[in-house]
């Protein structure tokens, strides 16, 4: 069959891809595909760059291929490959293809659902977001440096993401890195004589995206290397983009040089969430779950004031996660249960520590608390760890790096990865069900 009939079929695939995945998703990695081609059982879709490739073929490919065979009635081989002509790109001559390896390369530092569309703009936001947006489509140019400051779980890291992945799908060359990060990195370049690699690495850029500056605060040696990295990337245009709890001139032990180089481009704050705005963002996130819930019940999660989003996640989740167990709707009456503590119905005040949630999954599977930190890999100390991870996300305002780090110094991307497992197997998984309701109800005992 010719290029015409992969497109028929293909077309009619995205109609019940549609219906399949969340908007979010649908537009971000399926809505630009094509039908390229469909000869001997092979469908090859093209997708207008790599990074779009790449995670088709390792997030979406078996409920590709599961609706395929669905159109086809045939044992269908799926290739996704660059479609050359997609919105107008010359065809590869082979300039792009260390731009697409750099690609590929950094993108496991970025989170694929922190993007501009998943960023819920309101009053407490607009500047911060819009100045991220033209400096993602315009690096160097403008807002150089852009320093972006708030609160913790109010989308600072969740902008620079947005930069990131933006950049990415420009092919931009975009480095996203922790300040604690950066100096670590540095300390071991100064102890190994690397400092010339270490340079290179984050000299060479597009775009420089630094999250948390406050970290290297009254570390001279780091503070001495970050500012002439700075230098370098503003005197050649190439974009900065930092975030901090506090503005330039309240950061303390900063040196004054770099104080002053922070603030000599746009000082963007992002601040705590008014009700409306809470109630989008909720709204927002159940969608990109694929979950529905009434406009009442929402109120109810919305209604405590001065909450971070990170904290209306956890809530929101929460909810969800409560509904399953119980095999209930979500109602007003349900969202108000689930965010109450049941040991003493009241609203819990203050998130339990680290040490207790983990205490927590540990005795749910008679393990230690020593076993779920280490390195063991047996199935069920790994099902263990990745439970105590999810649940960390939901009940404390650790951010993933800091999960990761109580957990035994492991990669974010790792808890994601274990956070976004049991979230999707909750809804079919009872035996998972019935662990996390019992990791809970020592919890909430403890």
């Amino acid at each position: 069959m010719g290029l015409k009939s992969a497109q028929q079929i293909w077309e009619t695939a995205l109609g019940e891809l549609q219906l399949q995945v969340s908007k979010q998703n649908y537009r971000t990695w399926l809505e630009k595909t094509v039908g390229l081609s469909y000869e001997d059982n092979t469908i090859i879709i093209g997708a207008p760059n790599t990074f779009t490739t790449e995670y088709l073929d390792k997030k979406l490919r078996s409920l590709v291929e599961k609706t395929l065979i669905g159109l086809t009635a045939a044992d269908i081989k799926l290739v996704f490959q660059v479609n050359n002509c997609h919105q107008g790109l010359p065809e590869n001559d082979g300039s792009h293809t260390k731009a697409d390896a750099t690609i590929t390369s950094r993108r496991a530092m970025f989170n694929e659902r922190y993007t501009f569309d998943s960023f819920v703009a309101g009053n407490c936001n607009q500047l911060a977001r819009s100045a991220a947006l033209a400096v993602a489509e315009n690096p160097g140019q403008q807002y150089n440096p852009l320093f972006i400051y708030g609160g913790v779980g109010l989308g600072k890291t969740h902008l620079l993401q947005a930069i990131g992945l933006a950049a990415l799908a420009r092919h931009r060359n975009v480095l996203f890195v922790s300040a604690e990060k950066y100096t670590n990195e540095f300390v071991t370049a100064l102890r190994e004589g690397k400092t010339k690699d270490f340079h290179s690495k984050y000299r060479n850029v597009d775009i420089l995206l630094v999250d948390d500056i406050r970290f290297i605060s009254g570390k001279e040696q780091t503070e001495e290397s970050f500012f002439y990295t700075f230098n370098e990337l503003h005197n050649a245009n190439r974009q900065i983009v930092i975030s901090s709890d506090l503005p330039p001139k309240s950061l303390p032990l900063l040196q004054k040089r770099l104080r002053s180089r922070f603030e000599g481009g746009l000082v963007a704050t992002v601040e705590p969430p008014d009700f409306e705005t809470r109630r989008a963002i909720l709204h927002n996130k159940a969608e990109l779950q694929g979950v529905v819930i009434p406009a009442e019940a929402l109120d109810v999660i919305a209604q405590p004031a001065e909450q971070s989003i990170r904290q209306l996640e956890g809530l929101l989740n929460r909810v969800i996660a409560f509904s399953r167990l119980v095999r209930a709707e979500i109602t007003p009456g349900l969202a108000a249960r689930a965010i109450t503590d049941i040991a003493d119905g009241k609203t819990r005040a203050t998130p339990p520590t680290t040490k207790v949630v983990i205490q927590a999954v540990a005795d749910s599977f008679s393990l230690t608390a020593d076993d779920i930190t280490a390195r063991k890999r047996d199935k069920q100390t790994i099902l263990a760890r990745q439970i105590a991870m999810y649940l960390l996300r939901q009940e404390t305002n650790c951010s993933f790096a800091q999960i990761g780090q109580e957990l035994g110094g492991r990669d974010h991307s790792t808890v994601i990865h274990a956070c976004e497992r049991i979230s999707t197997e909750l809804a079919s998984n009872n035996p998972l069900k019935a662990k996390l309701a019992d990791a809970l109800s020592r919890l909430r005992s403890g």
